[in-house]
């Protein structure tokens, strides 16, 4: 039997503004939508968190035993620098100051963009479709729409007619805007004389005589609009109605406001049935900006090669840090932070390895049961990660005590631990495995050869009492000093 008969997961609905009991539309499945990024640079920290975020959905969804068809997609072309109806396709500008090829930018980032959330240990969707190789279907989407009435062409563009889907419909629904309120704070149509309103938006724009990235179409060569992709690509492969469509929340509107008017002016219904939106992360208390200087990359942040962090930390720490914020919290990111995270993150995994040293006993002083039903009713909390790891660091205290015969388990309970903490540290969390033990290992080797530095200068000066104490205080501890004409080695003695 699936796990998920048996728990009853709520989700935090952006459209509706509250938790409802997960039901998917088809009993056992699951589609999920997840906005993926636009590749005309290095993927930055708050792109991370997101995807990360959903990653643990989809993990969890997986983990409980639904069969997910998880989406997410990369946009290639479309994209224009402010977001809106004018400026430069971001990827062709890139192009042009690398003096690369479209393409050849769009290879370099999504290769950077794999091979960081494969460091971040996510796991691949099920599906990662591309702008460009849908051009045909976005096309015949754009079709459609004027066909329902609900768009026009102006000058070899064309754009969606939210007027007119607003007589019949809510434009706003998901963002809670209201067209009076849009029309009311947006400029002169001056400028912009082919849209019939303000708040239109394009479905396929017209190509420039500059612009590199560019299709033929019953309109007259051109590009189709950023909104327009999601909608194409999640209607092909989830289907006209899907369950789960995430991003970020920058994206609510008016990207995914979008989706939903072109999805539900396609098809006659709305497409999502449950919106879930990632919240930001800060650095140091300030927004991310490259302008800035408040800003890191990734792999800046795994080898210690920049000037915010004190040193670098392991991927595996930096999720962790991440999925102690709830997704729809906003996370600083700070050296003070990650320290911390890291401490417990080494604490978490050495409890981890000493469940293997544990003894059993003919009876147990703590109900694990409940504490295994409390980490599952954290995650059903909306994937309530940090009320998670509060109990994974609950169960660290069992296994401390039961290390120091303090506390009784079962042989039952032990492996009842054991694999819930595998299950939630490693395929929920999705956080990888560390040898805390190498690690102290290491620290240990480092500390001793510390000693004899200091120990060589006692000598060097002749304060050879100095140098005999270091010796035998080592000795004692069970490290045995040789001293050769190569300079001074050591084993350990017990």
């Amino acid at each position: 039997m699936p796990l998920y008969q048996n728990q009853t997961l709520k989700i935090y609905n952006s459209l509706t503004g509250e938790k409802e009991i997960f039901e998917p539309l088809n009993d056992g499945y699951v589609g999920m939508y997840v906005c993926g990024p636009t590749v005309y640079s290095y993927v930055h920290l708050g792109n991370c968190r997101t995807f990360i975020s959903f990653d643990l959905v989809f993990r969890y969804l997986k983990h409980l035993g639904y069969k997910v068809r998880y989406v997410r997609n990369i946009t290639d072309a479309g994209h224009l620098e402010n977001d809106a109806e004018e400026g430069e396709d971001r990827i062709t500008k890139k192009a042009r100051l690398e003096q690369l090829e479209p393409m050849e930018i769009v290879q370099k980032y999504t290769v950077d963009f794999h091979n960081t959330l494969q460091k971040f240990n996510n796991l691949p969707p099920s599906i990662e479709p591309t702008a460009t190789g849908h051009i045909v279907e976005q096309i015949e989407t754009v079709k459609s729409i004027i066909e329902n009435g609900l768009a026009y062409e102006a000058n070899g563009s064309v754009y969606f007619d939210v007027l007119k889907f607003n007589e019949s419909e809510d434009y706003g629904i998901l963002s809670k805007r209201k067209v009076e309120d849009l029309i009311a704070n947006t400029r002169d149509l001056a400028g912009q004389s082919h849209k019939k309103n303000p708040q239109d938006f394009a479905l396929w724009k017209k190509a420039e005589p500059q612009h590199i990235m560019r299709w033929p179409s019953p309109w007259g060569e051109g590009f189709p609009g950023w909104h327009l992709e999601c909608t194409v690509m999640s209607n092909k492969y989830l289907g006209e109605q899907f369950d789960i469509h995430g991003g970020g929340m920058d994206l609510k509107f008016p990207h995914h406001e979008c989706e939903i008017a072109q999805g539900t002016a396609c098809n006659g219904k709305p497409p999502v049935k449950y919106w879930m939106h990632a919240n930001m992360l800060t650095l140091n208390g300030k927004k991310m900006a490259k302008s800035t200087g408040n800003n890191i990359l990734p792999v800046d942040l795994f080898s210690g090669d920049n000037e915010v962090l004190s040193k670098a930390y392991h991927p595996s720490v930096v999720r962790f840090f991440i999925l102690q914020a709830n997704y729809k919290s906003i996370l600083d990111f700070s050296d003070e932070a990650l320290i911390a995270s890291e401490k417990g993150f080494e604490k978490l995994m050495n409890a981890i390895q000493l469940l293997e040293k544990l003894t059993t006993s003919k009876s147990s002083g703590i109900d694990v049961k409940a504490w295994k039903q409390s980490c599952y009713d954290a995650m059903n909390d909306d994937f309530n990660s940090p009320v998670l790891i509060a109990q994974l660091f609950e169960a660290v205290k069992y296994i401390n005590a039961c290390h120091h015969h303090k506390l009784e388990l079962t042989q039952e309970d032990i492996q009842t631990l054991k694999t819930t903490m595998s299950d939630m540290c490693f395929d929920v969390l999705g956080l990888q495995k560390i040898d805390v033990e190498s690690k102290v290992d290491s620290k240990q080797n480092e500390l001793i050869d510390l000693l004899i530095d200091l120990r060589n200068q006692a000598r060097a000066v002749k304060d050879f009492k100095q140098s005999d104490a270091i010796r035998d205080r080592l000795l004692e501890l069970g490290v045995q000093l040789k001293d050769t004409a190569q300079g001074t080695s050591y084993e350990f003695s017990n």
